[in-house]
């Protein structure tokens, strides 16, 4: 059995049971009805904490991320998938990536945002998750709808705490 195989079927089991780690003292996750209720009310800043510790190459291989965000991406709306391209453009820009340098290093079929298509997005955001996780991380924080529509368990694990959480409360 792969690591990272193991690594799944720990987390399934520590959240089957009811296990979770804390975030931090300060956490307000139970204070969410469900995660479109996290995505709108959290701060850009509980966003980032919560995605910068679960979404990173070193927990989640490419290859298993790269097929949940052609997934996700091809589910979000089109003007969402507008904001989300723009959002990467943003901060590949603040390192010194033009969108055009882009478009020709990920062979885009264009470097407007609003003209792209889910494979362009997943593209870029692939490039973002491999090559840079920290901006990864940051626009999953300003665009965090994407992160809903991740279906793998190891993926999904990342939100198993908010998940357990949110059902614990329920059950209340």
């Amino acid at each position: 059995m792969t690591s990272s195989e193991e690594y799944k079927r720990q987390i399934m089991n520590d959240l089957a049971h009811g296990s979770t780690e804390q975030l931090d003292d300060n956490s307000s996750l139970e204070n969410y009805q469900s995660f479109d209720d996290f995505a709108q009310r959290s701060s850009k800043d509980e966003r980032r904490h919560l995605f910068g510790r679960s979404f990173h190459p070193e927990r989640i291989p490419s290859a298993q991320m790269e097929p949940e965000l052609q997934q996700a991406i091809a589910q979000i709306k089109p003007n969402e998938r507008d904001d989300v391209a723009r959002e990467f453009f943003k901060h590949f820009k603040e390192r010194g990536l033009s969108d055009r340098d882009l478009e020709r290093q990920l062979s885009l079929s264009t470097h407007h945002p609003s003209r792209m298509n889910a494979d362009d997005v997943t593209k870029l955001a692939s490039f973002a998750y491999h090559n840079h996780p920290d901006l990864f991380r940051d626009v999953l924080a300003e665009q965090p709808g994407i992160v809903k529509f991740f279906s793998n368990p190891m993926v999904g694990a990342a939100f198993g705490l908010v998940a357990a959480r949110w059902l614990s409360n329920r059950n209340k």
